[in-house]
């Protein structure tokens, strides 16, 4: 007879703190160790007793879950490797003499970035990055070429915890310089002269604050501080305009930016566009000595397109060229030489609309199925006609274009292949709506295969995010066809904290209306019901970072109403984060959720809807949990202690699972088949829980 396998049980230790005169007790704050941020980069130095809880909560883990689905979840696994064109090649973007593309190797977790002349000729091997990942883990942040193509700088995090080496490669030699960027946060560009790298540095609490400048040849100790943000409720970042002429540096909140230019052909000290004024947000590109700006100044909610000169970048001197217009919400610009195009959603779908800035003639570029996806994207040339384009839907492969905005011509350059077969007739994709507890229409996205009877009898899996304005693209997956295919509905749910429906989306799902974020999902999930799409029993939800706390949420609220709770990297512990501030993410996000610190208000609404603080003596459905060891941005031990919470308080016996990744952080596993194989995990959770077996 064999024994059945015990659930850790997390210690209890006494841990008392008090804001705004009331007292919490947090027999669980144990979790959390002292020594974080070490641990980020080391994780080895983790107290044992924490490590010990965590390895207890992975064995009991594989030996009720992960031992018994073990066929379920390589069978998953395979047919989701099967729709991967393994030796898979990017479209090649031209950069003067050369064109830069990257490509995947058959069996291999991770790109080659290569080039080839601009008209034809042979490829060049730039950087192999299954040679310089090994078997470790291996956070690629990518790769950017000098303005002589003779330097490449790439990047990488070998912990998962964000933490980023630059590393200068000379393209003659194929030889990598000693003089590595050590611990940056990833953002990086290079001066036109190619003689120096402006970079993002973090401060000890994990944040962006600082952008240095390295010279080339210089030790790192010496790079001159090009800016340095003194509140640490802003991050900093560094880019360029698309017309090279400048490098831009930006000081930003999820409500409020404020933009300073360098000359990238003369260095010097950053000039500031416009100072920041609390929840004016804005954007720059530059052409001809004119800048054009992306912004929501002046009550543009869905934000409008200004100009000023270079010279009197001031907001003073704005004037609309695109003015806002309710309910067309701009997403994004992009300025190459005679055009101007933008990427706006309307109606709740995207569009890109183009501008000729010779003659002020707009034309729309949009597709008519009735869920889809739309992405556009600049080459590394300004003096072009040319953009790309990117489609997709929940039934149709990605699809990439070039788009030739003087003449309208499309290009298709690339249509994904699924080499085990894909023929889009044989799904539908539909558009419903779910009607809010106070009126509200929530859009939801579904997918299913053809002829699947629709009798409220079938299962569901439920995704939702609903935070930082993120919209959720109805975007072809070759992932959720292994759901699909087994019977399941596959629905997202568009709910408010995204802006699937414009600005004011997202403004009634944050701060003080963040439980329309849960009503709404909670409002899908019942209309997937009464619409007949899902029987009532079988609806699996899932969400990740603060989707993750969105089912914490509508797990406390609703937990009758769920088959499983699916919670990746679930930011579950939000009052207690909210009031360290210390944390990397903790005071720029006081914007989007409330400062708890300083203000009762914000303390009383976030402990009310708190998934760590909500846990109750009820019957939860079957929850699984997946976590990283070294992630800055949801900590570990926000599932840890949600599910330690879970096990001492819930009733019932539904399985509970807290799986957390030694090695990886807030992404998860770094190699592509490596991340397939947490899909098949969380995948074969959701079939199992349906009472499906294969």
């Amino acid at each position: 007879m064999t024994t059945k396998p015990t659930p850790p049980v997390a210690a209890r230790k006494p841990h008392a703190a008090t804001h705004h005169n009331v007292t919490r007790d947090d027999p669980y704050h144990w979790l959390r160790a002292d020594n974080w941020q070490e641990v980020m980069q080391k994780p080895e130095t983790l107290d044992g007793e924490i490590r010990a809880y965590l390895e207890a909560e992975n064995a009991y883990y594989e030996a009720e879950f992960g031992a018994p689905t073990e066929a379920l979840r390589e069978a998953i696994y395979k047919e989701i490797r099967g729709r991967m064109k393994e030796d898979d090649s990017g479209v090649p973007t031209p950069d003067g003499p050369w064109a830069y593309n990257s490509r995947m190797l058959e069996g291999k977790q991770y790109p080659l970035i290569v080039r080839t002349p601009r008209e034809g000729g042979e490829e060049t091997v730039l950087l192999d990055c299954n040679v310089e990942a090994g078997d470790d883990y291996f956070g690629f942040a990518g790769a950017e070429h000098d303005f002589s193509h003779r330097y490449l700088a790439w990047a990488t995090d070998r912990a998962g915890s964000e933490y980023y080496d630059i590393v200068i490669r000379d393209l003659e030699t194929g030889t990598d310089s000693p003089e590595v960027i050590t611990g940056t946060a990833g953002d990086y560009v290079w001066s036109n002269d190619s003689r120096s790298l402006y970079y993002a540095e973090y401060d000890e609490n994990h944040r962006p604050f600082r952008i240095r400048r390295h010279d080339i040849g210089t030790p790192q100790e010496s790079d001159a501080i090009v800016y340095e943000e003194k509140d640490p409720g802003f991050f900093v970042g560094v880019g360029r305009t698309q017309s090279d002429k400048f490098i831009v540096i930006d000081a930003h909140d999820h409500q409020t930016s404020e933009v300073w230019l360098i000359d990238a052909d003369k260095g010097g000290e950053p000039r500031l566009v416009a100072p920041r004024v609390v929840e004016r947000e804005y954007e720059v590109e530059e052409r001809e000595g004119l800048l054009y700006i992306r912004t929501n100044a002046g009550g543009a909610e869905d934000y409008k397109i200004v100009t000023t000169p270079v010279e009197t970048p001031d907001a003073a001197s704005w004037t609309d060229l695109v003015p806002h217009q309710q309910g067309v919400l701009i997403l994004d610009i992009g300025v190459i030489k005679n055009h101007l195009i933008r990427l706006e959603r309307f109606e709740g779908l995207p569009r890109i609309v183009i501008r000729d800035l010779r003659t002020g003639r707009e034309e729309t570029v949009k597709f008519e199925e009735e869920a889809y996806s739309l992405g556009m994207s600049l080459g590394y040339e300004f003096d072009t006609t040319t953009f790309r384009l990117t489609y997709s839907s929940p039934t149709t492969p990605n699809r990439t274009y070039d788009y030739d905005a003087q003449t309208g011509e499309r290009t298709l350059l690339k249509e994904q292949e699924v080499p085990s077969g894909h023929d889009p007739a044989d799904y539908e994709t539909r558009r419903v709506f779910a009607e809010a507890p106070d009126g509200e229409q929530v859009p939801v996205t579904v997918l299913y295969r053809k002829g699947l009877p629709l009798d409220g009898t079938v299962p569901a899996l439920l995704y939702g995010y609903g935070a930082y304005g993120m919209s959720m693209p109805a975007a072809f997956s070759t992932s959720v066809l292994s759901l699909v295919d087994r019977g399941f509905v596959y629905a997202i749910a568009h709910i408010r904290g995204g802006m699937e429906k414009g600005y004011r989306w997202y403004r009634l799902g944050r701060r003080e209306h963040k439980v329309n974020t849960f009503t709404d999902f909670i409002a899908a999930a019942e209309m997937l019901v009464e619409k007949r799409f899902a029987a009532r029993d079988r609806i699996v939800a899932q969400g990740g970072s603060a989707g993750g706390m969105l089912m914490g949420a509508v797990a406390n609220m609703r937990p009758d109403l769920w088959a499983a709770i699916l919670a990746q990297v679930p930011f579950v512990d939000v009052l207690n984060t909210m009031l360290d501030d210390t944390l990397p993410l903790t005071p720029p996000e006081w914007p989007e959720w409330g400062n708890p610190l300083t203000i009762p208000a914000d303390y009383q609404r976030i402990a009310s809807y708190a998934p760590y603080e909500q846990v109750s003596a009820q019957d939860y459905p079957p929850i699984l949990a997946l976590a990283g060891l070294t992630d800055p941005r949801v900590t570990y031990w926000e599932p840890a202690k949600w599910v330690a919470k879970l096990r001492a308080t819930k009733t019932g016996d539904a399985p509970l699972y807290l799986k957390t990744n030694m090695g990886a952080g807030h992404a998860g596993a770094s190699g592509r088949f490596d991340r397939i194989k947490e899909t098949a995990i969380c995948y074969a959770f959701a079939v199992k829980s349906v009472g499906l077996e294969a």
